[in-house]
Formats: C-alpha cells, structure tokens, sequence
C-alpha cells in the first residue's frame, strides 16, 4: 500500500494542478498520511525551478497547518490518536516521553524532539498528535513546526532547484541518513549555545 501510495504522489508531481496536491499532500502528513511531500517537492523543482520558492512555501505551510490538525486530534480524540500511534509502532516511545515532560527539563526535551520529527525522517506525525495529547503550548508548538519544516523543505527545494536529478538520486539513497545527522547536529549547536549562555 505505501509503495502505491508513493508512487501515486510521484505522479501528482506532474499533474497540471500539483501545486494544489502539494498542499494536501504536505496537509494530510502532519497528522496521518504516510508519504512525505518531498516526494513530490523534488521533481516538482527540477520541472519548473523558477518556482522553487512558491513549492517551499506551499510545503511548509501547508505542513504547519496540518500539524495543528494533528495537535488538535490528540488533544480532542486519545482513543484515535493511541491508533496512529500503533499503526507506526510508536506507542510505548509516546509513553515513555510523556512521563520524562514531569521534570524540569521535560519541555526542552519536547522542543528537541519535535523539531527533529520535523526535520527528520522521523514520521511527523505521531509527535504533532503527541503534542496536542500533552498539551504541549500550542504557540510554541507552531512555531518549531514552522522553523523544523521550513528549513527542511527550503534545503530540499533549494538543491533540487540547484543540481536537479543528481539530488533527485541522493534523495533517494541518502537524504535520510544526512537529514538526521544534521538535524542532531542542529539540536546539539543549539544545546552548547544554551549552556554556554
């Protein structure tokens, strides 16, 4: 089904009104959908690179509202949130971090992780829904959303719009790998500059 799926979205990506599915695309994987949309932001870009900045656009705040949709599914509906979180095996994580949030330093554990589900290949989702089920602040919560999201589809428009089909191959083979260890990387720059302050 997710390959099926996948591939369905590489075809939008060519479809007259791809900018539109883009946004439900990057809408529905906030808060349920498996696929991410930088299956669709990659060929989108090398098609029309001159619109490199609109897809981002699209992709991010498209993404940010679907993640409010998915704050809004754990804070209003547990009993369907707990079933996303089963579906991608994440529940005992779920209840794990929910009981590390008791402490003091709970809620900048939260931020990390958050912005790393947004940076990441982690599956979005599952923490906009957690958020939402902790009633983590909602404020703060868009706002990570849109720094983790922003800066991870800009650096995927932006190179796609700059070296096309070879980062189209990269994506397909490494963009998981590099995208967690940068997105470690920025959380652990952001630690040290705290302390250090």
């Amino acid at each position: 089904m997710i390959v099926k799926l996948y591939q369905k979205c590489l075809k939008l990506a060519s479809h007259k009104s791809s900018k539109s599915f883009l946004a439900i695309i990057s809408f529905m994987e906030s808060s349920f959908f498996p696929i991410p949309p930088d299956v669709m932001i990659v060929p989108m870009v090398i098609a029309k690179k001159n619109d490199f900045l609109k897809i981002f656009l699209i992709a991010t705040l498209f993404s940010v509202f679907g993640g409010v949709l998915g704050y809004f599914i754990g804070f209003l509906f547990q009993d369907i949130s707990m079933k996303v979180m089963e579906f991608y095996n994440y529940e005992n994580e779920v209840i794990i971090l929910t009981n590390k949030l008791t402490s003091n330093t709970g809620i900048y554990i939260w931020v990390a992780t958050l912005f790393l589900a947004g940076f990441t290949p982690l599956p979005f989702k599952v923490f906009t829904i957690t958020s939402g089920m902790i009633g983590f602040n909602l404020f703060i919560f868009i706002a990570i959303c849109l720094i983790s999201r922003g800066l991870r589809f800009f650096i995927v428009s932006y190179l796609s719009f700059k070296f096309g089909n070879i980062f189209s191959k990269f994506m397909e083979t490494e963009a998981a790998k590099w995208f967690t260890i940068l997105g470690f990387l920025i959380v652990a720059i952001f630690v040290v500059i705290y302390f250090i302050v």
